[in-house]
């Protein structure tokens, strides 16, 4: 095991630094998402540093959501997010209740389904070079994905990943993906999505996506911007989501 790094202090309380030590150790994947962190009589020993300074900087971490700790478990690097679906935004009739159980939902016929429409490796378009902090026309795996309900089209999807963290995906049989591709991505490429910003407005269907969807072009439609972030705090996909605006339903509950 390599020996932890110092604890710089000047400038810095003690325990945030401490923090961004562990982060470090963290974002390198000295400990993996879902795995434990080691005892904090263990912790504080490495580094030197009281136990109490230990808990302070493991406190700091989870309230930033880096990890979380469970009662009578330890403390543990979260997994990060298993897929947020943009349905979650949507009501279409009755096909679907996104509020209803998932095996009620399958057992019904009406569970969502995905089908991957192209998969290619192309130069990244300078909107997507800025969304993904990449250089002008660097490599990505551009995906287009529909979302159907019953077998209806409901929302169409445009997803850029940088190539260089998603390369193992290029020649992966599409057909074969799980509906949830946040889970593929921590399988086959080690990418871990941390969390995730959904930006919601509204416009006219442009005339190809209108087609998938089986509706006018210049039809109104609500369209979801996606940023995710590993757990170094990089964006890893932008993803643009088009779907029928008469069919946006948001809730919001405050406590």
């Amino acid at each position: 095991m390599p020996t932890p790094p110092t604890v710089p202090t000047q400038g810095l309380a003690r325990y945030a630094a401490l923090a961004d030590v562990l982060r470090q150790r963290i974002v390198r994947g000295e400990w993996q998402p879902g795995t434990a962190l080691p005892a904090e009589q263990v912790l504080a020993h490495d580094h030197s540093v009281a136990l109490g300074t230990i808990r302070r900087a493991l406190q700091l971490l989870t309230e930033q959501g880096l990890i979380e700790r469970v009662h009578g478990r330890g403390t543990f690097v979260r997994s990060g997010i298993p897929g947020a679906s943009m349905l979650r935004f949507f009501r279409f009739g009755d096909e679907w209740d996104a509020a209803a159980p998932a095996s009620s939902a399958a057992s019904a016929g009406q569970a969502p389904q995905s089908r991957i429409l192209s998969k290619q490796r192309v130069a990244a378009p300078a909107e997507v070079s800025r969304a993904l902090g990449l250089p002008a026309g660097a490599p990505v795996l551009r995906l287009e994905r529909l979302r159907l309900i019953a077998q209806q089209p409901r929302l169409l999807e445009h997803i850029w990943l940088p190539y260089e963290l998603f390369a193992a995906l290029e020649h992966d049989d599409a057909g074969q993906w799980e509906p949830l591709l946040y889970p593929l991505f921590a399988q086959r490429c080690d990418v871990h999505v941390h969390r995730a910003s959904d930006d919601i407005g509204f416009g006219a269907l442009p005339t190809d996506v209108a087609a998938y969807l089986a509706l006018p072009p210049g039809y109104p439609c609500a369209v979801v911007r996606r940023k995710a972030f590993n757990l170094a705090g990089r964006c890893v996909e932008w993803r643009t989501t088009w779907g029928d605006a008469n069919a946006f339903h948001y809730t919001v509950h405050l406590t």
